[in-house]
């Protein structure tokens, strides 16, 4: 079975150094050494002041909202995501306003997001789609001139880097996933990514139950994560840079069979990127259902990420205009795309791909 991605492993007696630790310790969970050890190193690595290290991708993007005051009115955001970028917004009680996408990079248009903005809006909240950057300078300049907070749903963004900055140092607040399946992995954690003192201690506070200092004066929840995650974290760490490099071959390997077969995403200028997946996009529906099924035949599972297009879900009401969404969701599909693929399989991917295009 060849499925989309595989979770990267690090040798196991290396993580069971750390977790000799934890037995000596005894601390599990509460903000322990490990956890502060892991922070400050991925501190360093990202080139940010804080990071605000909880549970998984989705409580982050919650808490970042919070943590802004984003707790009602209206937050501008895309269509092109996984499920969580709009239930978070939900989830706090704001109305999601779907600004549709840019055909080439599949980020959001960002021609399109003052016209969308009202006396209601309170934030932007859009994605690094696949690890490829939004265009971080407009969407900042329009932030500013209408005075809204920015939040970037960095899920995918991890060892991407824009005119030498990690994407993840953008925005008030940058989100970040460490679930198993992403590039670099905590088996299950998040986090939020920030340069502001006061908007780091509040994350710290909420994700903690509100407490300050042992008082309770704000409201939160239990968002922490465990030594026994953040030993997972440290073991993984020091392989970063091996697992975008073998990646990166892989991605070159598809490109160089698929060129001018399919249709990819545009990669902007000045950007180092972390090869997380391999989407391409075909035709139509109909073409992409009939390599999905080609695949499967061959047990090969590949993924449409992502499907459907947000602002067709049905607890959204206020669908918006997003007819380049709605076209790309039906035809994108992610390939398989792991450390550990081989040459062979991408070869025997890409030729099932190849047959099945009409």
């Amino acid at each position: 079975m060849i499925n989309v991605t595989r979770s990267f492993m690090p040798p196991m007696e290396e993580y069971e150094e750390y977790l000799k630790k934890i037995w000596e310790n005894r601390w599990l969970t509460n903000e322990g050494p490990l956890l502060k050890q892991l922070q400050e190193q991925l501190e360093e690595y990202l080139g940010v002041n804080y990071v605000s290290m909880m549970t998984n991708g989705t409580i982050s993007l919650q808490l970042a909202l919070r943590a802004l005051d984003i707790e009602d009115g209206e937050v501008i955001t895309t269509p092109f995501s996984f499920v969580a970028t709009t239930s978070c917004i939900v989830w706090e009680k704001c109305k999601p306003v779907f600004v549709d996408i840019d055909k080439d990079t599949l980020c959001i248009d960002v021609n399109k997001i003052e016209e969308a903005i009202t006396d209601k809006t309170k934030a932007i909240m859009v994605v690094h789609v696949y690890g490829y950057p939004c265009d971080v300078e407009k969407i900042q300049e329009i932030a500013n001139k209408h005075g809204l907070k920015v939040i970037y749903d960095g899920a995918h963004a991890f060892g991407s880097r824009y005119k030498g900055k990690s994407l993840l140092s953008y925005g008030d607040i940058s989100t970040c996933s460490f679930h198993a399946t992403k590039l670099f992995h905590t088996i299950e954690g998040g986090a939020c990514i920030t340069n502001n003192k006061e908007i780091y201690d509040k994350l710290q506070s909420i994700k903690n139950f509100g407490s300050v200092n042992g008082n309770y004066d704000n409201v939160g929840v239990n968002g922490k994560i465990t030594e026994f995650n953040a030993a997972m974290g440290l073991a993984n760490f020091k392989y970063i840079d091996k697992i975008i490099k073998e990646r990166k071959e892989i991605c070159e390997t598809y490109d160089k069979l698929l060129e001018g077969k399919v249709v990819r995403p545009k990669v902007v200028e000045n950007l180092e990127y972390n090869y997380i997946y391999y989407p391409i996009i075909l035709k139509d529906e109909e073409e992409t259902l009939r390599i999905i099924d080609a695949l499967h035949e061959k047990e090969i599972n590949p993924r449409r990420y992502f499907y459907p297009s947000l602002n067709t879900l049905s607890y959204i009401k206020d669908k918006g205009n997003c007819p380049i969404s709605e076209d790309i969701s039906k035809r994108v599909l992610c390939l398989p795309l792991y450390n550990g693929l081989s040459k062979e399989d991408v070869t025997k991917i890409s030729n099932i791909v190849i047959n099945n295009i009409k």
